[in-house]
């Protein structure tokens, strides 16, 4: 029988919450990133103001965080108010459709294509930053005046500097000062924490703290 010991996990427990505290503790020491973050939400505000939406799109887990992204802007987050247009690549019969029919590197750009419309936003979400169908959809919002936003891991990948808003999820640091390996799980965890910042930072540019509706003259 093994001994209690042996089946304790505490200490690596205990590692998985360090390293996850480290690459958020990474995040907002990022001054420059704290500010996109700000100015990305003062644009989709006005975005939704103009009539405009935004578009989101991910593969695996980061499909899941732009639907959560999207269903907090279209319900609510931390208050009622008016919802806000927001469409997450999610159909099944339009994801296995377009990748039977012209491969899946072209999943997302056909939807892009679909709808996307001078004026819109779209959120791309990629822990290596080189999946090549997110690439594609990026290719195609740029050739639509749609703006991009990109929240990245592992350095960015093939998507860093592509968009016209980024973020890069820092690795956290082993006790030697070298990048520790991180997994795909804990950088969408991160990405999903900037996410929600993000909906109630829209929240507040576009209703104020209360909720109120504002105008663009009152900010």
């Amino acid at each position: 029988m093994p001994t209690p010991d042996q089946n304790d996990l505490s200490t690596w427990i205990d590692a998985e919450l360090h390293d996850a505290r480290a690459m958020i503790d990474a995040c907002r020491a990022d001054a420059d990133a704290l500010r996109r973050l700000d100015a990305f939400a003062r644009h989709l505000a006005e975005v939704f103001r103009a009539g405009g939406k935004v578009l989101a799109c991910g593969n695996g887990g980061s499909a899941c965080d732009a639907m959560h992204f999207c269903e907090e802007l279209t319900g609510r987050y931390r208050f009622n108010r008016p919802a806000l247009p927001a469409i997450a690549c999610a159909d099944a019969s339009h994801i296995t459709c377009a990748a039977n029919d012209f491969g899946y590197d072209a999943a997302f750009a056909r939807w892009v294509e679909a709808l996307a419309r001078p004026g819109d936003a779209l959120v791309v979400l990629s822990t290596s930053g080189n999946s090549r169908n997110i690439l594609a959809a990026v290719e195609a919002a740029e050739t639509r005046g749609v703006t991009t936003a990109a929240f990245l891991g592992q350095g960015g990948g093939a998507l860093r500097g592509r968009c016209d808003y980024q973020w890069v999820v820092p690795a956290p640091q082993a006790p030697d000062g070298s990048e520790r390996k991180t997994f795909s799980d804990r950088i969408q965890e991160v990405h999903m924490l900037l996410l929600h910042v993000l909906v109630g930072a829209i929240e507040r540019h576009r209703f104020g703290p209360d909720g109120a509706e504002r105008d663009a003259e009152s900010e």
